[in-house]
């Protein structure tokens, strides 16, 4: 059961989760893994309704890594559908929800149809700023910071910045998740206790919970313990 309103924490202003335990879930219930991302898609939903009535800013969620493109070509292509269907949703009841979107990633793998549906829901959704949600989408936090360099680089080559003006408030703004907080907390359901390349650069002083639920099975009760262990930690920054 989720905390009562009186017991209930301040939530973090920006919290990432890495959606792990799809497979295993469907798995475990003798069903395909496109019904597992399907069950996935659900508690997405469920987890990113319930960060609005806690006042969360904003949610960057792991949706498709870029060493998920080496799974079966039939699982690609469902949580590809799953995504597109999601979209399609989400602009058709923008102006209810009024959710501002943002994608972090290489985008330019995907079907010129995605691609579309992502720039439409960008664009779209910018007047919005209640909260945001940042997906990550063919994205992998190395993949960034080589992306970011390169921008960099590519700016010095045409003259408009020095190489001695890096620094690591600039690099940033390289990045995918530019003018975004770093988030404060990370959870990993799944059990699984690895960061799996996501948001390397960002996470440098975030608190990271690795929890015992599956994905699809993670609600509200699940991201009242994670804020509650957030609020456990000493966040010292370095400091004593």
């Amino acid at each position: 059961m989720a905390f009562s309103e009186t017991e209930k924490l301040p939530a973090p202003e920006h919290i990432a989760i890495i959606m792990d335990g799809n497979g295993r879930w469907a798995k475990n219930r003798g069903l395909p893994r496109t019904a597992g991302h399907k069950a996935g898609g659900e508690a997405f939903r469920r987890i990113a309704n319930y960060c609005r009535t806690l006042g969360v800013k904003y949610l960057t969620v792991y949706a498709f890594s870029t060493e998920n493109w080496k799974r079966s070509q039939e699982e690609v292509a469902g949580i590809m559908k799953l995504l597109a269907r999601y979209l399609e949703e989400a602009l058709r009841d923008m102006e209810k929800n009024a959710v501002t979107f943002r994608f972090f990633g290489d985008l330019s793998r995907l079907s010129p149809e995605l691609r579309k549906l992502c720039r439409e829901a960008e664009e779209r959704s910018s007047q919005y700023h209640e909260v945001q949600v940042n997906f990550c989408l063919n994205y992998g936090g190395r993949d960034e910071i080589v992306h970011a360099a390169k921008a960099f680089a590519a700016d010095v080559v045409e003259g408009k910045r020095q190489p001695e003006e890096l620094t690591e408030e600039l690099l940033s703004s390289y990045l995918y998740s530019a003018d975004v907080p770093d988030p404060e907390l990370i959870i990993r359901p799944s059990g699984e206790k690895r960061i799996s390349n996501f948001l390397l650069w960002q996470s440098a002083y975030s608190e990271f919970v690795f929890m015992n639920v599956l994905w699809p099975d993670f609600g509200p009760a699940d991201l009242d313990e994670a804020i509650a262990e957030y609020h456990r930690r000493n966040r010292r920054f370095g400091g004593v």
